[in-house]
C-alpha cells in the first residue's frame, strides 16, 4: 500500500534536526509530516519534495530563492517558513504545523463555508496577499488546498514562492495536479500574458464560490477547456453566495485593469461581514492519517480524505483475488482449517464442534450437529453452486434431571443479568442522579460562569474564542447548552467565550483627503480625532499623518488624524524705510523665508543704495515663500546739458525734451540761431529741470 510506503519515512531525521514523526499530506510533488525540531523542542511541519526535483538546477536555483523570501514574510494569515534544505537528495521545507486542516479538506467532506464564513476568512486571505504583493511576492496557485487552518479556525495561506519554483523545473506533476491548478486560474493565463497580483485575487474569487456553493465556475473536461472558458466572460456568481456577489464579482473580472486589488478586496469583504450575523465556527477537517493515499493526481499541498473515483488500489486492494473465497474478510487467515471452504462446501471454522437445539426433535430430545450454530456469521456457500445440504439431525434421548438444571441455572442467570444491567443502565443514563437547571451565562466572565456551575455541581469548559461586535472580550458568547435545559450532576457545559469586536487593519492615511480618510475610518467601524498643523509638502485639507498608522485596532477605538493647513504663514519684517540699505533689509526677509524682488528707482530726495518702500508691507501676514518686492532709490538723477549753439530753437528745444529738460523759454530773438543755454551745455542738472535758450 502506498500509505506504507509514506510510513517508511516515519523516524527519518532530514538535515540532522527534523525527526519526521507522522504524514499529514500527501501529493504529486510532496509530502507533508509533522515532524518535531530536536534543536529548539517544537512541533513543525516538513513538506518534502520529490526526489526528481533534486536534479532540476533551474527547479534549485528558484526553490532556494523563492524560500529564502518567503521566509521573510510576517503575515498572521502566512504559513510561517523556519527553513529549507536538501537530504539525501530530498529537498525540503520547514514550515510552521497547522492541525485544522485545509479548506479542501472541508469541501472534500461537505462542510460548507455560510456567507459569514467566506466573508471573514476571504478577507484574511485578501490581507495577507495584500502584505504579500507589497513586499514583490505573486502566490500564482491560490486554491483550497493551499487555505490551512489552525485549531481555532485562523487560515494561513500556504506554499507561497513553491508554484513558481515548479514551473522552472522541466518534471512535470501528473495531468491531474494540472487539472486542480487550472480550476482557479486567472483568464490571463491562457492568453500567455504575465501573471501578476490580480492573478492571485481571480483565483480567491473562485475559491470563495467554492467554499459557499461546492461548484467551481467554468470547469471544463480538460485544463485548456477549463481556462478557454474564461477568456472575455465576466465571472458569473450564484445568488447563493449573498451579498458577497458584488464583491466577488469584481474581483472575478475578465480584464486585470479593472479587477479589484487585494486590498480593496480585503476593505470590501470586511464592509460586508459588519453587515452579516457574527459566523459561526468552521467545521473543520483535519488530516486523518490512516486516509493517506499516495496519489498521482493529487496536489502536492493537498489534504487527502476525499472519496476518489477508478482509484485502483481502493476500488480492487487484491489485484489477483482467489475465485473461491468470499468477499468479506478472513477469519484467522493462513491458520490450519480455515483457509478454505471444505469439499462439501462447509466452512472449515469450528471443525466438528457440536451444538444442540433443544426445542428440535421429538419432545424430550435434542439434536446434535456439526454444522455451525446460528449467529456465526459465516454466510453461504461459496465457489458459485448452490448451498450443499446439511446432514439430518442425530436423535439423542433426553436426559430430565440434567435438563431441569439447566433451566433453573439459566433462570437465575438471567435475573442476575437482568439486575446487572439495570444497575449499569442507572449508572450510565444517570438515573439515579439528580438534575439541574441550566443557568444563562451569557455575558459573565467564565470565572463567574464556572463559579455559578459549580454551585450546581456542572462544571464549565471553554471551547472556542470568537468575535463578536456586542459581547465584550473575556466574557461568555454562546452556551451549548441552552439556559432553561435539565443537565445530570457533573455534566459539562461547554461555552464559546468572546474576544470582542474583530480586529480590523488601519489603512494608510498620508496624503488622503481628510474627508476619503474619515469615510475609510468609518466604514470601518473606527472614530477619529482632528489635529492641524501646516506643511510644507501636504497640501491643505489633506492627512499629514495618522496615529496609529499600521497594525489593527477594535471597531470602536480612534485614530489621531494630523491635517495639513498648507504652508505656514509668517509676518513680513519691519524694514526701515529711507534708512535701512538694501542688503540688510533682504536679509531680514530672506530669514524669515521669504523671498525677495528688486527694482530700482531715481530718487532726488533718497540715497542711493536705501529702500524707497516694501510691498506687502511690514507687519503683513503672507505664506511662507512668498515674493516681497523692494524698490530701491538709485539717488538723484542728473543729466547732462546738451550744446545746442549754432542750432534753431526749435531744434534745440527737441533735444532738451529728449533727455528729459524742460524748456522755460527762449531769451532773445526767437528766429534767430541759439547761441546758449542757461544752465550753459556741458554741465550737470537734475532730471527735468527748467532749461532757458538764448538767441543772439
Amino acid at each position: 500500500m502506498a500509505t506504507s510506503r509514506i510510513a517508511d519515512s516515519v523516524g527519518r531525521v532530514l538535515g540532522d534536526r527534523y525527526r519526521l514523526l507522522r504524514p499529514i499530506g500527501v501529493g504529486a510533488s510532496a509530502h507533508v509530516f509533522s515532524a518535531e525540531d530536536v534543536q529548539l523542542r517544537r512541533r513543525v511541519a516538513v513538506k518534502v519534495l520529490h526526489p526528481a526535483l533534486a536534479g532540476e538546477e533551474a527547479f534549485l536555483r528558484r526553490f532556494r530563492r523563492e524560500s529564502q523570501a518567503v521566509a521573510s514574510l510576517r503575515h498572521p494569515n502566512i504559513l510561517r517558513v523556519y527553513d529549507w534544505g536538501e537530504d539525501h537528495g530530498s529537498p525540503f521545507l520547514v514550515m510552521e504545523l497547522l492541525e485544522g486542516g485545509s479548506l479542501r479538506s472541508m469541501l472534500d467532506r461537505d462542510a460548507l463555508l455560510s456567507p459569514a464564513q467566506a466573508a471573514a476568512v476571504g478577507a484574511d486571505v485578501a490581507r495577507a496577499l495584500d502584505y504579500a504583493h507589497r513586499q514583490g511576492i505573486v502566490h500564482r496557485d491560490i486554491k483550497p488546498a493551499n487555505l490551512i487552518f489552525d485549531e481555532e479556525g485562523r487560515v494561513s495561506v500556504a506554499d507561497f514562492g513553491l508554484a513558481r519554483a515548479l514551473a522552472e523545473a522541466t518534471w512535470t506533476e501528473p495531468a491531474g495536479a494540472v487539472m486542480g491548478t487550472a480550476r482557479y486560474a486567472s483568464p490571463e493565463l491562457v492568453r500567455g500574458e504575465q501573471l501578476d497580483s490580480k492573478a492571485d485575487v481571480y483565483s480567491l474569487a473562485l475559491v470563495l464560490i467554492e467554499a459557499v456553493t461546492g461548484q467551481v465556475p467554468f470547469v471544463a473536461d480538460t485544463p485548456f477547456g477549463t481556462l478557454m472558458a474564461r477568456v472575455g466572460r465576466p465571472l458569473e456568481v450564484p445568488d447563493a453566495v449573498g451579498p458577497l456577489q458584488a464583491v466577488i464579482e469584481a474581483a472575478g473580472a475578465a480584464d486585470p485593469a479593472v479587477r479589484t486589488d487585494a486590498r480593496a478586496l480585503a476593505r470590501a469583504l470586511d464592509e460586508v461581514s459588519a453587515r452579516l450575523p457574527f459566523p459561526a465556527p468552521l467545521s473543520l477537517a483535519p488530516p486523518d492519517p490512516a486516509e493517506l493515499v499516495e496519489r498521482d493526481d493529487q496536489d502536492p499541498t493537498e489534504f487527502p480524505g476525499r472519496p476518489r473515483l477508478f482509484d485502483a488500489e481502493a476500488a480492487n486492494p487484491d489485484p489477483d483475488p482467489d475465485p473461491r473465497q468470499p468477499t468479506g474478510a478472513k477469519l484467522f487467515d493462513g491458520e490450519e482449517g480455515v483457509d478454505g471452504p471444505r469439499p462439501d462446501g462447509r466452512s472449515k471454522l469450528f471443525d466438528g464442534a457440536q451444538w444442540e437445539d433443544p426445542g428440535a426433535g421429538p419432545a424430550g430430545d435434542r439434536v446434535s450437529s456439526t454444522r455451525p450454530g446460528p449467529g456465526l456469521g459465516l454466510g453461504p456457500a461459496v465457489g458459485g453452486g448452490t448451498a450443499p445440504a446439511w446432514p439430518d439431525p442425530v436423535v439423542v434421548p433426553a436426559r430430565p434431571r440434567r435438563r431441569l438444571r439447566r433451566v433453573v441455572l439459566a433462570v437465575l442467570l438471567a435475573v442476575l443479568l437482568a439486575a446487572a444491567g439495570g444497575s449499569a443502565w442507572a449508572l450510565t443514563t444517570g438515573f439515579f442522579t439528580p438534575n439541574e437547571t441550566v443557568p444563562v451565562l451569557a455575558g459573565r466572565t467564565p470565572a463567574d460562569a464556572s463559579a455559578i456551575l459549580g454551585r450546581l455541581h456542572l462544571h464549565l469548559r471553554v471551547t472556542a474564542h470568537a468575535y463578536s461586535p456586542t459581547v465584550g472580550a473575556g466574557r461568555v458568547l454562546t452556551q451549548a447548552s441552552a439556559p432553561g435545559t435539565h443537565l445530570e450532576q457533573g455534566r459539562t457545559v461547554a461555552v464559546v467565550v468572546s474576544d470582542g469586536p474583530r480586529p480590523v487593519p488601519v489603512p494608510p492615511l498620508a496624503g488622503v483627503p481628510v474627508a476619503v480618510a474619515q469615510q475609510d475610518l468609518k466604514n470601518l467601524g473606527l472614530t477619529w480625532t482632528v489635529n492641524q498643523a501646516s506643511s510644507m509638502t501636504v497640501p491643505a485639507g489633506s492627512v499629514i499623518s495618522s496615529t496609529p498608522g499600521s497594525g489593527t485596532l477594535v471597531p470602536g477605538q480612534s485614530v489621531a488624524l494630523v491635517v495639513s493647513t498648507g504652508k505656514p504663514q509668517v509676518t513680513v519684517p519691519a524694514v526701515a524705510v529711507q534708512t535701512e540699505t538694501y542688503d540688510q533689509a533682504a536679509a531680514d526677509l530672506t530669514k524669515a523665508g521669504l523671498v525677495v524682488a528688486r527694482t530700482d528707482s531715481y530718487e532726488d530726495s533718497i540715497a542711493n543704495g536705501l529702500v524707497v518702500s516694501v510691498t506687502p508691507p511690514p507687519g503683513a501676514t503672507v505664506t511662507i515663500g512668498s515674493t516681497v518686492n523692494l524698490v530701491v532709490s538709485k539717488g538723484p538723477h542728473y543729466v547732462a546739458v546738451p550744446d545746442v549753439r549754432g542750432d534753431s530753437v526749435g531744434a534745440a528745444s527737441e533735444k532738451l525734451g529728449s533727455l528729459g529738460f524742460n524748456v522755460a523759454g527762449v531769451q532773445g530773438n526767437p528766429v534767430n540761431t541759439v547761441t546758449g543755454t542757461s544752465p550753459a551745455g556741458g554741465t550737470q542738472a537734475l532730471y527735468g529741470a527748467q532749461i532757458t535758450i538764448v538767441t543772439g
